[in-house]
C-alpha cells in the first residue's frame, strides 16, 4: 500500500529563523569542545593582532547553530504533525567573520521539495544564511534534507521502556 504524503510537513518558501548572540566565552567554549585550538577563537591578544582584530567564532560554530535550527524545526511536533528529519547534504561558504556580542540571524528557506516513494518522505532543498542584520551574510549554506512523518509504531520496546536504576 502506497503511503500518501502529508503536504503539511514542508512548504515552498517556508522560512525558519532564529537570532543568537555569542559571547567571547561562548566562542571559546565551543572551540575547546570541538577541538579547535585556533587562538583566534579564544585569545583576545593574538586575535587583536590578526586580520579581523578581535576574537571570531569558528566556522563550525556558526554552521552547527544553523544545522541545529534546521534539525529542531523539522523534527518538531508542536503543530500536531510528527516529523523526523535526516540531513542528506549541506555545503557551507564562509564569507565574513562572526564576532562576539552581535545579534546573528540564522535563517533557512525551502527552495524546492519532491516526494520520494523509495525514501517515504520529501527530499527538500534549502538555502541558509547566518549574519548580522543589514549586512552581507557571514555564512551561506545550501542543504538537502529528508523530511517524513514519524512512525511511532516502529519505536523498539527497548527504547520506550523505563531505564532500570543502577544497583538494583
Amino acid at each position: 500500500m502506497e503511503t500518501i504524503p502529508n503536504p503539511a510537513l514542508v512548504a515552498l518558501n517556508e522560512t525558519v529563523s532564529r537570532v543568537v548572540r555569542l559571547s567571547r566565552a561562548d566562542i571559546a567554549a565551543f572551540a575547546q569542545l570541538s577541538g579547535d585550538a585556533n587562538p583566534l577563537h579564544s585569545d583576545a591578544v593574538i586575535a587583536a593582532r590578526a586580520r579581523f582584530g578581535e576574537v571570531i567564532a569558528s566556522g563550525q560554530h556558526t554552521s552547527a547553530l544553523l544545522l541545529g535550527l534546521l534539525a529542531t524545526h523539522y523534527s518538531r511536533s508542536d503543530d500536531v504533525l510528527r516529523r523526523e528529519m535526516l540531513c542528506l547534504n549541506v555545503n557551507f561558504a564562509f564569507k565574513h567573520p562572526v564576532f562576539a556580542d552581535q545579534d546573528i540571524t540564522l535563517r533557512w528557506r525551502v527552495v524546492s521539495f519532491e516526494w520520494k516513494d523509495k525514501l517515504g518522505g520529501f527530499v527538500v532543498q534549502l538555502d541558509g544564511t547566518a549574519g548580522v542584520l543589514h549586512s552581507p551574510p557571514a555564512l551561506v549554506a545550501r542543504g538537502t534534507i529528508l523530511v517524513k512523518e514519524r512512525d511511532d509504531s516502529k519505536v523498539p520496546e527497548s527504547v520506550t521502556a523505563k531505564p532500570v536504576p543502577r544497583g538494583s
